[in-house]
């Protein structure tokens, strides 16, 4: 039985088979980011064809996903935000977190740059120049792991950007490829995960004026949703599921996703 979520984001059924039986399939609650960069296309239907498991992928931020597990509708949950992750398994929602794979964070804008950040290593000293110049800046605004390191970031710059939503400070409340669009159509700069820039078709003149600082680094978590606080959680296929992409042959097959030649996830599975 589909969960009601499934009403709330992108759903992705690959690989399905009328022989299915309802217990070969499950619901992962997942970024818009995975999903967008493609990712999910490739990995599905070779998991329904090792493991005949089918994964139903619900795409929304990583705040959203999080609570949607914890409404527990779902079976497994894959996003970006390593403290929330953490804290969702702490307080009981999760079984056990385990690192999946990694890309980073960049700053994208247009030629034009007025705010002189291009070529900066710095995504702090980037923030201060956009805040200090009144810059304009798109941001997701939805709570997104994207959303909660944008954040985390302003907050280590010493501004509070939301101070000036509205004015240079925009906020889409939308997904990463929506955000793109409305910063490439304003004139903005914004902060992507790479997956995604590298997937997005309309960058027009835009480009990468902001990469490498480590502070970027963007961490994917993967957890099982306790099936002792939500009895819906097929487990035997949760389980079957997250043991193949932690395995190697998972983890290869994640490394070989390059759409246009260029690797989106670097896999770093942690089994602990």
């Amino acid at each position: 039985m589909l969960k009601k979520t499934l009403l709330t984001g992108t759903l992705f059924m690959l690989g399905m088979a009328t022989a299915c039986s309802a217990d070969d399939s499950i619901i992962l609650q997942s970024t818009t980011s995975t999903a967008n960069s493609g990712l999910y296309d490739h990995l599905l239907p070779i998991i329904r064809k090792d493991t005949g498991i089918t994964v139903n992928v619900v795409a929304v931020g990583t705040g959203q996903a999080i609570k949607n597990a914890k409404n527990c509708d779902g079976d497994v949950l894959l996003v970006h935000a390593k403290s929330a992750e953490q804290k969702f398994v702490h307080e009981g929602y999760g079984v056990a977190r385990h690192d999946i794979m990694y890309n980073d964070f960049i700053f994208v804008g247009p030629p034009a740059d007025p705010a002189r950040i291009a070529g900066g290593k710095s995504a702090l000293d980037a923030l201060k120049r956009i805040a200090d110049g009144k810059s304009k800046f798109m941001s997701r605004g939805d709570n997104s792991g994207t959303h909660k390191k944008e954040m985390a970031l302003w907050k280590q710059a010493g501004t509070d950007p939301t101070q000036s939503s509205g004015s240079w400070y925009l906020e889409t409340g939308s997904g990463m490829g929506a955000t793109l669009n409305a910063a490439v159509g304003s004139g903005a700069y914004t902060m992507t995960d790479r997956a995604t820039w590298i997937s997005f078709r309309n960058k027009q003149d835009y480009s990468i004026l902001v990469e490498g600082d480590d502070s970027l680094f963007n961490q994917y978590g993967i957890i099982m949703v306790n099936p002792d606080r939500c009895s819906q959680v097929r487990r035997d296929a949760a389980q079957a599921f997250i043991d193949w992409v932690l395995s190697n042959k998972g983890q290869a097959a994640i490394a070989a996703y390059r759409p246009d030649g260029q690797q989106l996830f670097f896999p770093n599975a942690n089994r602990d």
